[in-house]
């Protein structure tokens, strides 16, 4: 059981076992360099060249007696079942510790083991044993590799067992896989610092492009709610527009707002008060004689009417006399005080149509100062009072209108912040990729997707797509430089001509299986 690591190289160490790391000397031909990180100090081995199998042995794994080749490249045909799939899996045991299969040792064997080397000195030994451990043993140069799984995982891309794989793919996935090869370090901080939060519906388990397609694509929230905002904006600025042509020309809301028709009305109020006086004294002095005259008549009808009485009266007395010779004398005692009784009558009716005439021009008096004056006009004035009051009708109008706008410009704010980042989203990719190396030539990226030589990669030719196969597979330069090449047998036999030719122009060394007529497993050396 491994407890100390050495903090420059990384190795697992034994309790007081001192690393020899630093007392190796690079050889000529090594391909390792001592590098140490700026970040946490610590040294670690770097691989400078290629690596090149040269020797790879099968024994009892996966129904395999014994297989060997050495850096050769060499395609595996024959029908099902004579173990060309068995050489490709076990190769893949090796690297990876995994196999599809339930059972690794060859039945009857007790111990199956495979062996790789390298021109670098890596060897990789791993052994599967029957009611035994396994055993697995990754050294360097002859001294044990710290951590060995994951040091593996650093020498070779899961496509390289299997690059055929790639070409089978949907573009989804395609895509997933080469954005992925564009490394570009960043995290959830990273994304809170260029948009000042983390996009709660985006999903952050994929490319920092793809991200970033996500946050700007119009299926994302930013757009949508920009989308929301114009709408809302643009139909507040037509409500605004409606509101501002009911309103005066050059209205100030301000100026009307505490304006107040009261004073004028105040004085329209006066003015016909009196207005009313000087019609009812024009009335008055202009009916005064008609109304003497009236007075006048009233006391000789009156008169007449007394007349009338007493003459009928004396008439009847004397008939009265005359027929009633016992009432004479009370009649004449009757007679003699008619004179005295009329005159004061009369003198009641001239008393009477003297008060009428005094109270009159008590009244005719009170109208002198305001009959000789001229009615004055108050439609200017209520014309002013109107202009106010229709001014003011318009002040609830107005204020809606500027909250609206008011509205309308912090929607403008909201939608300028979203468009902002929408924008960062669009731009940042340009700026990792100029950032960034770039692993495949002509690779190029155009709203989250990427581009070979500025065509999709279902637009690309099957020649160009093995080629993008191939550098797929190889997204390590620096690791091992071995594909793994299962069922070439389907494709076509040009296609598969030209991925056997990319390979060797490139310097690949490959595996290939071919499904045949053949009983056997023949080994073809290409």
């Amino acid at each position: 059981m491994w407890n100390y690591e050495c903090s420059y190289c990384g190795a697992l160490l034994d309790p007081g076992e001192k690393c020899d790391c630093q007392d190796k000397e690079k050889d000529a031909d090594s391909i390792w360099v001592i590098l140490r990180s700026p970040e946490t100090g610590k040294w670690y081995l770097i691989l400078e060249e290629i690596m090149r199998t040269t020797k790879i042995q099968i024994r009892d794994i996966l129904g395999i007696r014994e297989f060997n080749m050495n850096g050769e490249s060499i395609e595996l045909s024959g029908s099902n079942g004579v173990g060309k799939s068995s050489v490709l899996d076990a190769i893949r045991y090796a690297l990876t510790n995994k196999s599809g299969r339930d059972v690794i040792v060859r039945r009857g064997a007790v111990e199956g083991e495979i062996l790789i080397e390298t021109d670098s000195g890596l060897s990789i030994d791993r052994k599967s044993r029957i009611n035994r451990a396994d055993y697995k043993s990754i050294k360097q140069n002859g001294s044990e590799i710290g951590s060995p799984e994951a040091f593996l995982k650093e020498i070779f891309t899961p496509l390289q067992l299997n690059p055929i794989e790639f070409m089978a793919m949907d573009k989804k996935q395609q895509n997933a896989i080469i954005l992925d090869m564009i490394q570009y370090d960043w995290d959830m901080s990273t994304i809170k610092q260029w948009f000042g939060e983390i996009p709660a519906w985006v999903n952050y388990d994929q490319n920092i492009l793809a991200v970033l397609n996500d946050i700007q694509s119009e299926n994302g929230e930013y757009y949508q709610n920009r989308r929301n905002i114009d709408r809302d904006r643009r139909n507040k600025i037509a409500f605004i527009e409606d509101i501002g042509r009911t309103l005066p020309e050059g209205y100030d809301a301000e100026k009307w707002r505490n304006a107040s028709a009261g004073d004028i009305y105040r004085q329209i109020e006066s003015i016909q008060r009196d207005n009313q006086l000087v019609e009812r004294a024009k009335q008055v002095i202009e009916n005064k004689n008609n109304k003497i005259r009236k007075f006048e008549a009233d006391r000789e009808i009156e008169k007449a009417a007394i007349e009338r009485e007493f003459s009928s009266r004396d008439k009847q007395i004397t008939e009265d006399i005359t027929r009633l010779e016992g009432q004479i004398v009370s009649l004449r005692q009757e007679q003699s005080s008619l004179a005295s009784k009329k005159a004061d009558k009369l003198a009641i009716a001239d008393k009477t149509y003297e008060a009428s005439v005094a109270e009159y021009n008590v009244q005719c008096a009170e109208y002198n100062e305001y009959a000789d004056r001229d009615i004055r006009d108050t439609s200017e004035l209520s014309k002013q009072a109107q202009a106010i009051e229709d001014m003011k009708a318009h002040i609830n109008e107005y204020d809606r209108m500027v909250m609206l706008q008011d509205q309308v410009d912090e929607l403008a704010e909201q939608s300028q912040i979203l468009t902002d980042k929408i924008e960062k989203a669009r731009t940042l990719p340009g700026e990792i990729l100029e950032e960034c190396s770039i692993p495949i030539e002509g690779l190029s990226v155009e709203n989250g997707i990427p581009l070979i030589n500025g065509l999709p990669i279902s637009n690309l030719s099957e020649g160009e797509k093995l080629d993008l196969c191939i550098d797929v597979a190889l997204q390590k330069p620096n690791g091992i430089q071995l594909l793994l090449i299962d069922g070439v047998e389907k494709l076509s036999t040009t296609l598969r001509n030209q991925l056997y030719k990319k390979c060797k122009d490139k310097g690949l060394q490959f595996i290939a299986t071919r499904t045949t007529d053949d009983t056997d497993l023949i080994v073809t050396e290409l």
